[in-house]
């Protein structure tokens, strides 16, 4: 079954004052199920893991909405304030719903580097393992080492980090963030989205351009740690769904080593398992 790991939805009425600003108008409006459908049954995606894309507990009640009607909305990721006294009633609260997965900390957007590597989210963090929840991190390369510590702390949390930690490919500066996602890559509860990489690479990227940062992260997490995700509708940016996915499928199947189970695990695999996804009864006409 392939699954996307990492898409969004939103209702650009409820993101004043947030991105995506007007100005960034292919962005700047409604995104909905049904305009994702389309591509998911042209790529034979079965279903789909919808991430928080605001730091607000109604984002996560509107997702949740969403997972109730549309069957290709395998799992749904999150927020809470995770410090906060309430967090663990509203985790349990969370957790009744059969398609929530996980919760998201949107790291690279707060101002201390060190915010995860708290012991006041240990209370959240241990009602999360007992609902057998997961956690994605969304971070900038100079918050992993905090993120590194959190992940020795919680040894039973599996960790994704999403968009491989947006890696400067634009840049061509590597050499730090090779060394720091190696360093997390040795925590066997940790894991990586391979997502986010056209965007972060800037226009006119070829797969030549991101064939490093593909191989890096297959070297350090191998192929049994590693999920594709799509991070439509943010993608648009730089490409269309199915021009994403033949890319990602391609430099995949380049890699030394890699083998068509791989592939599988890669493509659907790992996210069933990590997730904890159950197949829809309805697949809206989908092929798995």
């Amino acid at each position: 079954m392939r699954i996307d790991a990492h898409q969004q939805f939103w209702h650009i009425a409820n993101r004043q004052g947030r991105w995506p600003p007007p100005a960034l108008a292919p962005m700047h409006r409604d995104f909905v199920p049904d305009d994702l459908l389309p591509a998911l049954q042209r790529c034979h995606i079965a279903g789909t893991v919808l991430v928080q894309s605001l730091a607000t507990m109604s984002d996560t009640e509107f997702m949740l909405e969403l997972a109730k009607h549309h069957d290709f909305i395998l799992g749904v990721v999150g927020w809470i304030d995770l410090k906060s006294a309430g967090a663990p009633v509203y985790i349990a609260h969370l957790a009744q719903h059969p398609q929530f997965k996980g919760l998201r900390a949107m790291l690279q957007d707060l101002a201390d580097d060190r915010w995860i590597d708290d012991p006041a989210l240990d209370t959240a963090v241990l009602c999360m393992i007992d609902h057998g929840l997961s956690f994605d991190a969304l971070v900038l390369q100079r918050q992993l080492p905090a993120l590194r510590d959190f992940a020795q702390r919680h040894p039973e949390l599996p960790i994704v980090i999403d968009h491989a930690a947006r890696p400067p490919i634009a840049r061509g500066a590597r050499r730090g963030w090779q060394r720091e996602i190696a360093a997390l890559a040795r925590l066997p509860n940790v894991h990586c989205k391979l997502s986010g990489l056209l965007t972060e690479a800037g226009p006119a990227c070829c797969e030549r351009r991101l064939q490093p940062y593909v191989e890096h992260v297959f070297a350090c997490f191998g192929a049994r740690r590693l999920m594709w995700g799509s991070d439509w509708p943010v993608l648009r940016l730089a490409a269309d769904y199915d021009e994403w996915f033949t890319m990602a499928r391609s430099l995949c199947a380049d890699l030394p080593g890699m083998h068509d189970d791989d592939l599988d695990a890669v493509f659907g695999g790992n996210a069933h398992r990590f997730y904890r996804l159950q197949p829809p009864l309805h697949r809206q006409g989908m092929p798995c």
